[in-house]
Parts: structure tokens; sequence; C-alpha cells
């Protein structure tokens, strides 16, 4: 498979990218990296990535939006952390979509061997059992987050893997 390690994603706005308002946040990066990264983490996002990564899973980010592979790398970097892969709207045209006649969902992570995804939309959450991939959804603010998530990891880990 995947050099045996299991692959959870996620999405960024509203799952890893959050509005202070509504949300408890990391702190803002530093002048002048706080103007070219306007976006803002969910707290504890750095911590649960790197979390995962120490417990031997592959993390990647699989988004609609069309922020480039390279923004969304120099970003987390900042913060620490950095994803064993990016699926992003162009890379999901161009080798998910692809000439299909069909409109085929805006994300598809068991294309990419992902065995978890975590999302805010209901649409991906509920075409996930139609098209055979595990999500999780996540979008309100939620103090027990990361735990909810590593928990569901090892509750696949386990069912796919034998682990």
């Amino acid at each position: 498979m995947n050099n045996g390690k299991m692959r959870v994603s996620f999405d960024l706005d509203e799952v890893l990218f959050v509005m202070p308002e509504t949300h408890k946040t990391e702190p803002p990066l530093h002048f002048p990296f706080n103007k070219i990264y306007k976006e803002r983490l969910r707290l504890g996002t750095p911590e649960l990535i790197r979390k995962l990564q120490e417990m031997g899973y592959e993390v990647w980010v699989y988004t609609s939006s069309f922020r480039s592979e390279q923004y969304i790398r120099k970003l987390f970097r900042h913060y620490g952390v950095k994803f064993d892969g990016i699926v992003n709207g162009t890379r999901h045209l161009k080798e998910v979509q692809r000439d299909n006649k069909q409109i085929l969902p805006q994300k598809l992570p068991n294309r990419y061997r992902i065995s978890l995804h975590i999302d805010d939309e209901t649409v991906v959450c509920t075409l996930g059992r139609q098209y055979g991939y595990n999500v999780f959804q996540l979008d309100a603010q939620d103090d027990d987050w990361k735990e909810k998530i590593i928990e569901r990891a090892g509750e696949i880990r386990k069912r796919e893997f034998g682990e």
C-alpha cells in the first residue's frame, strides 16, 4: 500500500483555518508573516498534526481551495508543521476529475489512499458512504477535537490495517 502508513487528511477552510470570532485559535504569526498569511489556525492544529505523525500516520491536506501547494507548505512551516502530501483544487481537477464526463465530488480522498478525511462540509461527509471513504465532520468549536480525531483514526487503523 502506501509504505504501510495510514493517511489522514484535513480540509483547510473552517477546519484548520477558522475565524477567531467563532473558534479558539493559535496565536497569529509575527510581523511580517501575519501580513502574508492571514489565515488563523484552529487552536491545537500544529500539536495534533505532529502527534499523528509521531503515531505513524501520514498527514495530508485535501482542500478544494486553489491556494498553491507552496503557499500551504510555507504557511504551516511557520508553525513547525510539514505535511506528507497536499491536494488542492488544481491537483484534484487534474488528477481526479480529469476528462470525466460525470462531475465527481469536490473531494475523493480514497483516490489518494487516504483512510480518514476531516471536513466541515456536510455534503463531503455524506458522500463518504456513497464513494467509500471515511470522514469525520468537524466545524464548530470543540475543545476535544484532537482527541476525537486521534480516536477515530485509531479505530480505522485497527479495522483496515489490523494494528
